[in-house]
């Protein structure tokens, strides 16, 4: 007996051929849950089912209601893919150094976040420009689950953090980030050979699953002049 599809199936096929066809331009921005309740007859929590289908396929994403996002050189960056993947997607020809991969504990950092586990991957990583110059500082701090344990010593999947996680079960849908302006302290403008004291943009972002648990937190250090954070309202989905 053939297997039913479900109806938010059945709309993400449709939005999916649309997508792959060209109908929908990659870059352009879906109709918003609304317009789309509308034109399939469906609930909103059918439609938000069948987004999440084409964000899983990767063939959309999505930044739902209040959001900041980052730019390089004015173009977006998705958060949601990676960034090595969507400076990449943009034709930034970025290089991405590994200072550090490894586990530690740190009961301060689970304090702070209200976690349980007291152990953490630590990742450090730099972007570099083509001709050498680094333009951004990121310090990722992921709970180490189990699926996780052995990510230290084999490296990451496809030397992404974001397929990583993922390959682990992990997925970020919602979370919390804030930005500051700051001096770099000696020991980051050694690591990124500028001036000590140049001013940098700096974030600080906690991402979070479904279920409310950190996924990870990211300290990152931004080139001012490449990097902007921009904010965005609103519900918009758009084509990869």
């Amino acid at each position: 007996m053939p297997k039913q599809v479900l109806k938010h199936q059945r709309i993400a096929r449709v939005l999916a051929r649309e997508i792959q066809s060209g109908t929908l331009e990659p870059g352009s921005r879906l109709p918003g849950e609304h317009a789309l309740t509308r034109r399939f007859e469906v609930s909103r929590t059918t439609v938000r089912q069948a987004l999440d289908e084409l964000s899983r396929q990767g063939l959309i994403s999505t930044h739902a209601g209040v959001g900041s996002f980052v730019t390089f050189d004015g173009s977006l960056l998705d958060n949601t893919l990676g960034w090595t993947r969507a400076l990449a997607d943009q034709g930034a020809r970025i290089t991405t150094e590994i200072l550090r991969l490894e586990a530690v504990r740190d009961a301060r950092l689970a304090e702070e976040l209200g976690v349980e586990e007291t152990e953490f991957m630590v990742l450090d990583r730099m972007r570099v420009l083509p001709e050498g110059t680094p333009v951004a500082l990121e310090r990722s701090r992921v709970p180490l689950a189990p699926a996780l344990a052995d990510v230290p010593l084999r490296g990451l999947l496809d030397d992404s953090l974001t397929k990583t996680l993922a390959a682990a079960g992990l997925r970020a849908t919602h979370g919390d980030e804030w930005a500051s302006v700051q001096p770099l302290a000696a020991d980051e403008a050694a690591l990124l050979r500028r001036p000590g004291g140049e001013t940098w943009l700096r974030t600080r972002r906690v991402s979070r699953g479904a279920d409310g648990r950190v996924v990870e937190q990211v300290t990152s250090l931004l080139d001012p002049a490449r990097f902007q954070l921009h904010l965005g309202f609103g519900e918009q989905p758009q084509p990869e």
